[in-house]
């Protein structure tokens, strides 16, 4: 266990648990934030500042390999969203992939398969032809879909309705080339270790259904999933544990669900929100805990879970809850230089940029633009 001298809330807190020293948590910081306020107009050359504390880039071996290089729709889904008939920018599905595949990119994650009406196939792709359609396109642009944030069953235990469109959305997976089919939501939003068991049993009767479909059923977690359970001590007037073992909620998912039935995506962002925020526990005696997260030594425990990643950037924020303020990937102070080096296993892991706030209504060509400064962000990384 490591014990901070400095509270985690505070701005030498934070540069300590970040491995950066004052200047750096500055410079960087400034450095991050205006290549994010200034960033190029769409279909401009590059022009995004690399962080002086992220080492390397540029030089030996590619960290992320060309063909594992990936983003999630959900960075671009104005783009998809949008009505193709009242702007000249690259608007639904089709004309989206064709721009990310310029850009580089080799491989997409969905995030449901809505698109406007007025686009190619119209808004409805949620069916098998649809399905066949997109498959068409990013066949022709060279693009291989990964995964879908779509439909898991809310029953438990599971109604006809909800098994058999479960069953429908493992087939429009298959249609699609995916290996994996997933959820963007915890398998509970729970504390207690008796609501991780009941999660743990559904998830690994969906994992067995998916595994028989020939698809890696798995789950996206954020920042609450790393939280400690609470699984033991003193009772609270419903009868439920208030302290805790000192195991984290996602590691107990871990331990009690098949490791052939069950992956997960890690979104590294969220991960280091959790480094920043959930560092001490209430022990069984009553004492505090300080146990700081490692989001690498989680994936590197537990090896083959661990296919995909989402890969969105951050910079330094002792001020927010949250540590950092998300900005595009490569232009942030999250060291995914060590990280990516540390989890190693290059060509069997999928990281998907990801940038929630890239949509702007003020700049309908921001999402993709930075699309683009994610790619050649991932691109640069460097042994």
């Amino acid at each position: 266990m490591t014990v901070y001298n400095d509270a985690p809330g505070t701005d030498s807190g934070l540069r300590r648990s970040l491995g950066i020293n004052r200047r750096s948590f500055l410079s960087t910081c400034t450095a991050a934030a205006a290549t994010a306020i200034a960033a190029p107009a769409f279909g401009a050359s590059p022009a995004f500042a690399q962080p002086a504390a992220r080492p390397g880039h540029g030089h030996g071996q590619a960290l992320v390999p060309a063909d594992k290089r990936g983003i999630i729709l959900y960075t671009v889904r104005d783009a998809t969203g949008r009505d193709p008939l009242s702007t000249d920018l690259p608007s639904g599905f089709r004309e989206v992939f064709k721009q990310l595949a310029r850009f580089g990119y080799k491989q997409v994650e969905f995030a449901g398969y809505g698109q406007h009406a007025n686009a190619p196939g119209g808004s409805n792709l949620q069916t098998v032809e649809g399905a066949k359609l997109l498959r068409s396109w990013l066949d022709d642009y060279g693009l291989r879909a990964q995964g879908n944030h779509g439909f898991i069953p809310s029953s438990w235990p599971l109604n006809q309705s909800d098994l058999d469109e479960f069953k429908r959305h493992l087939e429009i997976a298959n249609i699609l080339g995916m290996d994996h089919m997933g959820t963007g939501g915890d398998p509970t939003g729970s504390a207690y270790r008796a609501d991780w068991d009941v999660a743990a049993d559904k998830w690994n009767a969906l994992g067995q259904i998916a595994r028989r479909a020939g698809i890696k059923l798995y789950t996206h977690n954020h920042d609450a999933a790393y939280g400690f359970l609470l699984d033991g001590g003193p009772l609270d007037d419903q009868g439920r544990p208030t302290r805790s073992s000192g195991i984290r909620k996602l590691e107990y998912f871990l331990e009690v669900t098949d490791p052939k039935a069950v992956w997960l995506e890690m979104d590294i962002f969220w991960a280091h929100v959790a480094q920043y925020k959930f560092h001490t526990y209430t022990a069984l005696d009553g004492s505090q805990r300080e146990n700081v997260f490692d989001p690498a030594a989680l994936v590197r425990g537990n090896n083959k879970r661990y296919p995909l990643f989402h890969a969105k950037d951050g910079v330094a924020n002792a001020t927010s809850g949250q540590g950092y303020d998300m900005v595009p990937f490569g232009t942030g102070v999250i060291d995914y230089r060590t990280f990516f080096s540390r989890v190693g296993q290059a060509q069997y892991r999928n990281p998907m940029v990801e940038q929630d706030n890239a949509p702007s209504s003020a700049d309908p060509a921001q999402s993709l633009n930075h699309a683009r400064i994610g790619y050649e962000g991932m691109a640069a990384l460097r042994k």
